[in-house]
């Protein structure tokens, strides 16, 4: 599909972009099982938002696969998209992380997303792609009770700064060290008018999974 169908402004400056989809939890909260799995637009979760990814401009996605990651690969299609799992999941995102980077073509970007944002649009992943700037952070914003943009994912982080945020990801906090620590690097993009942000957690947000 191609991604200008959208509507998007796809001009984007530097290299390209490689998605990591972040699909290794056990969604032991929500009490169904992987997240990845969670029947959505008459496929699987996981498998609509790797295509979401590379539909909004992407070069590549990988997906990064930890919990029950054999009955996700036996249950889903993921196409071209490159599959690698983290067997040390449980130990929290920041493996995970490291897990897609390490797998995706050097020299490219990186757009990191989570599987559970079903929300995720492919005009959403365009405009981050066309709003990037080389040697910056580019992550997804949602305005909250005060109007004050948060920052939530995807994230963009340029590909000289992909290894740094790798080294600095640790526990279930992914790249949230390093990117309190360089605050200065990111731009808020806000994609409120485009999809939700909103993350599957709870049982009282499974109708997150209606759209």
């Amino acid at each position: 599909m191609d991604p200008r169908a959208y509507g998007e402004d796809m001009t984007q400056s530097g290299p390209p972009t490689t998605g990591v989809l972040l699909a290794a939890g056990a969604g032991t909260r929500l009490g169904r099982g992987p997240k990845a799995l969670l029947p959505f637009r008459g496929r699987t979760l996981v498998e609509v938002l790797a295509d979401t990814l590379f539909d909004g401009g992407c070069r590549e996605v990988v997906v990064v696969l930890g919990a029950e990651a054999e009955q996700i690969r036996s249950a889903t299609d993921l196409g071209t998209h490159t599959v690698v799992v983290n067997p040390g999941w449980a130990r929290g995102m920041a493996g995970s992380f490291r897990a897609g980077i390490d797998a995706a073509t050097p020299g490219n970007s990186i757009m990191v997303a989570l599987v559970d944002q079903p929300g995720l649009t492919p005009t959403a992943v365009s405009r981050l792609l066309g709003s990037h700037r080389p040697g910056r952070v580019t992550a997804a914003a949602y305005p909250d009770e005060s109007g004050r943009l948060k920052r939530r994912h995807p994230v963009i982080f340029d590909v000289g700064l992909r290894s740094e945020a790798a080294a600095a990801a640790h526990g279930d906090t992914g790249a949230r060290s390093f990117l309190k620590a360089h605050p200065g690097l990111v731009d808020l993009v806000d994609c409120s008018d485009l999809c939700s942000g909103e993350d599957l957690d709870t049982k009282d947000q499974l109708h997150l999974l209606d759209g």
